[in-house]
């Protein structure tokens, strides 16, 4: 049996927490379903690419090489009508939104994947795919042209949504109104399209088959990818749960029926972000990208913060005073770090992370060096948050850990050595999660927000009235909020807690 990471992780498709373990005993090697590139992505799409960052940096960190493959979807419906409104050739539209893609995954401190396929460049792969299936009565030709899957040709379809057939028969239904032109005639309703036979509005978007002149479905292109880059059998595969049902689910039927593959061996699925408590929509103008927040005065670093703020399996509500929330932690470990830097020794196996960066931009071999050659813990006193992390990915139990150790750490009792060897293990850590530190700021000119201000203002003025309770409420909740008071005889000033 291949030897299994310290990482265990929920399995979708069992349904429970398991092992990742490489089946070749060496790398891991898995894929996530990339953007379709017709527009910016927005929060909601980064959450499932930064937790997905999170598993593959924690999958180093503990020693283990990673192969990490994720596509970008270059031709579907939204792409073709949106490059013909813009006037741009379906490559030159998908191209610049590709580069903007890449421009925002490097501000958030995503790894890039070691190989980035895109569907237009694999057309001959997934044509061949298809003539498979199609050799092992798993494919049918309609009229037009277009192809399908059949989807009563393979048992164990529904397995990874654990849907029964009624469901998935209304599931099909519904994704068949919600993308009414990818649908054709074919003989059952749950069936979907392997190949998409030439329409009028394709403009010259269409490529040639055995079955005439169209396009490829948008489920075939990932399997195509897989095959080619990780094979029959892999190790893991990833997505948003909204891709369960029914994308990842004919993406099983119509690999294993084209292979003698298993196909993914370990399923990890990212739930939902929620923006004020809502569903994101263009309609309400809360589909955040990081443009949009940029303009509001937050930072990627902070963006991420609260990506990885909750865990990845459990519904995420974003909020502005998340962002400013997460400036405040941020502010909070840049200021332990210094306090450390200042206390310690030079720590030259930790060069590349000197100052206040507590993790590299330039992604690929040099991100692994932390753990090369060590043991998979985290040194010094994180080796609690380390464990907890290890447990399905559980950051918010992870980032609780390290804070609840820097607050009982008092730098200036601690020996150079100690602090020198508390601070690699701090950065260990921020390592694994991605975060990059923030010049400390100087309280004074620290950026308050407007409510938080206005609190303090009242609380200012209680006081001078005399009204002690008052004042003291107003204190206590701003204290909870994160914040402290600090008087003088001129006024007062709000600095971070």
């Amino acid at each position: 049996m291949p030897a299994a990471l310290p990482l265990k992780l929920h399995d979708t498709l069992s349904r429970t927490d398991r092992d990742v373990t490489p089946l070749d005993g060496k790398t891991l090697r898995f894929y996530c379903c990339g953007p379709t590139v017709y527009g910016p992505a927005h929060i909601g799409n980064f959450r499932t690419f930064v937790a997905q960052d999170v598993m593959r940096r924690v999958v180093e960190a503990a020693g283990t090489p990673t192969l990490h493959v994720r596509n970008i979807t270059d031709v579907d419906d939204k792409t073709i009508r949106d490059s013909q409104k813009a006037g741009q050739s379906l490559i030159a539209f998908t191209q610049g939104w590709t580069q903007k893609f890449h421009a925002d995954c490097a501000a958030l401190n995503l790894l890039p994947p070691h190989i980035e396929p895109s569907a237009v460049a694999h057309i001959s792969q997934q044509v061949a795919m298809i003539e498979k299936l199609v050799a092992g009565g798993h494919a049918y030709a309609a009229a037009d042209g277009s192809v399908y899957f059949r989807v009563s040709s393979f048992k164990d379809y529904g397995k990874l949504s654990h849907l029964e057939d009624r469901e998935l028969r209304l599931g099909a239904s519904e994704a068949a109104s919600a993308t009414d032109s990818d649908e054709y005639t074919k003989d059952s309703l749950t069936d979907f399209a392997l190949w998409k036979a030439r329409k009028p509005e394709d403009g010259e978007n269409f490529w040639p088959s055995p079955w005439g002149e169209g396009r490829p479905g948008w489920h075939l292109e990932c399997s195509a990818m897989i095959l080619e880059y990780l094979g029959e059998d892999f190790d893991l595969h990833s997505g948003g749960v909204d891709l369960i049902f029914p994308h990842h689910e004919n993406e099983i039927a119509q690999s294993c029926c084209s292979t003698h593959g298993k196909f993914a061996h370990h399923w990890m699925h990212v739930a939902h972000l929620m923006v004020d408590g809502g569903k994101m929509s263009k309609s309400i103008g809360n589909l955040y990208t990081l443009a949009d927040l940029a303009a509001r005065g937050y930072t990627p670093a902070e963006v991420r913060y609260v990506l990885i703020s909750g865990h990845y399996r459990a519904p995420l509500n974003f909020t502005m005073h998340s962002l400013d929330s997460a400036r405040q932690a941020l502010q909070k470990l840049a200021k332990a770090d210094k306090a450390l830097a200042e206390r310690g020794l030079p720590s030259p196996q930790h060069s590349a992370e000197s100052g206040n960066s507590a993790s590299g931009q330039k992604g690929g071999a040099a991100l692994r060096s932390p753990a090369a050659g060590s043991e998979a813990r985290a040194p010094g006193p994180f080796a609690e948050a380390w464990e907890v992390l290890l447990n399905d990915l559980n950051v918010p139990g992870a980032m609780g850990s390290i804070f609840g150790t820097l607050n009982k750490l008092k730098p200036a009792a601690l020996s150079a050595e100690e602090a020198a060897a508390t601070r690699r293990g701090l950065h260990f850590m921020l390592h694994a999660l991605g975060i990059t530190l923030p010049p400390v700021a100087d309280d004074a000119a620290f950026d308050v927000p407007a409510e938080i201000q206005a609190k303090a203002q009242q609380r200012w003025d209680a006081k001078q009235a005399k009204d002690w309770a008052t004042a003291d409420t107003l204190r206590k909740e701003l204290e909870a909020a994160g914040w402290l008071i600090k008087d003088s005889k001129e006024g007062f000033t709000v600095v971070p807690k």
